[in-house]
């Protein structure tokens, strides 16, 4: 039987049922031994120990100390490639690094690298890591260890596509290249760090902005095809192009950050994603490269895109009101929906592409939040959204915490931090999914992604609503 990524995590990463909370003690510790932690930190240590003592709800601080190292122990691995550090971060249960994950990954400890030499050696490792990748192939989203070797995941043996030694999956992705300069952009202002930005990180930057152009296809349809044989219709590309547009200024995506294919291919949340990251890379181009040309270049970009988003990215509800669509294609059509995964409509706060207060992000994101959305779901054991990758009736835990990072009302806060408790399945860590009536149904119980987002929620409490998280849940 043919393996699909779906039937792959239905089979790794779904309990038939919860298991057992120890009596004694209450709440077991479900990180590895420490002999079998892939990376310590001390300064993560010492903060899973400051902000455990400021929650009061003893789960709640068991699920933190869980969910917020998960990353540091299991999925990273640490080495040296030319006597630079090289690190590879898998996603959890698929052994293998995809671009956006890693970089979210890392990013729930960005605030501490300046206390701990090793952590700032494991975020220059990824940062090179991804500029090597990028550059083995600015269109892939997932990347095996061994630059050499071929992609092993079932489901991309056979794709219609241009694969290449080192690629463990080809789908185009705009957030794909958004998010490694988002982390090496934000480790810099946070360390002050210059040495991961050496010629062939400036190399792949430059690869970055390029294959964004040539997905604006304004000369034609670009380098980029893509078909797989598979019985869902968001794993393959129409025509191997995706949806026909107008060529507007906005990039064109194959795929969602969900790794769905895109209904119409203008995927706004990305091209707003683009749009900030963009200018980050200017800011890093002209201040720590020194290179004019290249931030010029991308500078140009973003205000190209930006300029196209006003124009083409919003639509209106049926009462009238302006929000963002989730896609255009150009021709006036759009779609409004949102997908659990980030780039959102409902993460674009959090990402920083708009302020918590602009007027028509609030809108969409409460519409986002609302039957307005199709994929959002409300059942006996809570409500958010889910997205087309598992299905009907599948909340995503990512979905709440991004809720709760993104607003400043405490009772929405408390509400959504009670879901994610009641629904972890007695496992202490979060998941991709868990079905809106019964969360012992879930999927993928080691996913990296998720848990770190939670444990950054928790710090992000901590430091800014600490009284949430001093009261009883």
């Amino acid at each position: 039987m043919k393996l699909d990524r779906r039937s792959f995590i239905a089979t790794t990463g779904a309990l038939a049922a919860a298991p057992a909370i120890g009596a004694a003690p209450k709440f077991p510790s479900r990180r590895p031994p420490l002999a079998g932690r892939r990376f310590t930190s001390p300064a993560v240590e010492a903060e899973i120990k400051r902000v455990g003592t400021m929650i009061a709800d003893p789960e709640l601080a068991w699920i933190f100390t869980n969910c917020y190292p998960n990353t540091l122990d299991t999925t990273v691995k640490l080495g040296t490639l030319g006597g630079k550090p090289d690190a590879f971060v898998i996603t959890g249960d698929i052994p293998c690094l995809w671009l956006r994950d890693s970089s979210a990954q890392l990013r729930p400890y960005l605030h501490l690298v300046r206390r701990d030499a090793r952590l700032r050696e494991l975020f220059r490792g990824l940062i090179a890591r991804h500029a090597r990748s990028i550059l083995i192939d600015p269109y892939a989203n997932a990347f095996m260890e061994d630059p050499n070797a071929r992609t092993n995941l079932g489901w991309a043996l056979r794709d219609e596509t241009e694969m290449k030694p080192g690629v463990a999956e080809r789908k185009w992705e705009v957030d794909s290249l958004c998010y490694p300069i988002r982390l090496a952009y934000s480790y810099w202002r946070e360390s002050g760090d210059t040495a991961p930005f050496d010629s062939t990180w400036n190399e792949s930057a430059r690869a970055i902005v390029r294959t964004f152009r040539e997905q604006q296809r304004k000369a034609g349809p670009g380098p980029y095809r893509f078909q797989r044989s598979a019985n869902q219709p968001t794993e393959t590309l129409l025509g191997g192009y995706g949806a026909p547009t107008r060529k507007v200024g906005l990039i064109h995506s194959g795929f969602r950050p969900s790794d769905d294919a895109c209904l119409y291919p203008f995927l706004i949340p990305s091209n707003l994603f683009a749009v900030a990251t963009l200018r980050e890379l200017a800011i890093l181009a002209q201040q720590v490269r020194k290179d004019s040309a290249l931030a010029s270049d991308a500078l140009a970009l973003a205000n190209e895109v930006e300029k196209a988003l006003a124009q083409y990215g919003t639509m209106r509800l049926g009462d009238g009101s302006e929000i963002w669509a989730y896609e255009v294609d150009g021709f006036g059509n759009a779609i409004f929906m949102d997908d659990a995964n980030v780039p959102s409509l409902s993460g674009l706060a959090y990402l920083g592409c708009m302020s918590p207060d602009n007027p028509r992000w609030r809108r969409t994101a409460d519409a986002a939040w609302s039957e307005a959305n199709p994929w959002f779901f409300r059942g006996r054991a809570g409500e958010g959204i889910g997205g087309p990758h598992v299905g009907e009736g599948q909340i995503w835990p990512m979905s709440l915490i991004i809720r709760a990072l993104s607003l400043r009302d405490d009772a929405t806060i408390r509400r959504c931090l009670q879901t994610l408790m009641a629904t972890h399945a007695g496992t202490g860590f979060m998941h991709e999914t868990f079905d809106k009536d019964d969360p012992t149904k879930f999927t993928r119980s080691w996913f990296a992604w998720a848990n770190g987002l939670f444990g950054e929620l928790i710090v992000h409490l901590a430091n800014t609503r600490a009284a949430v998280l001093k009261e009883a849940l």
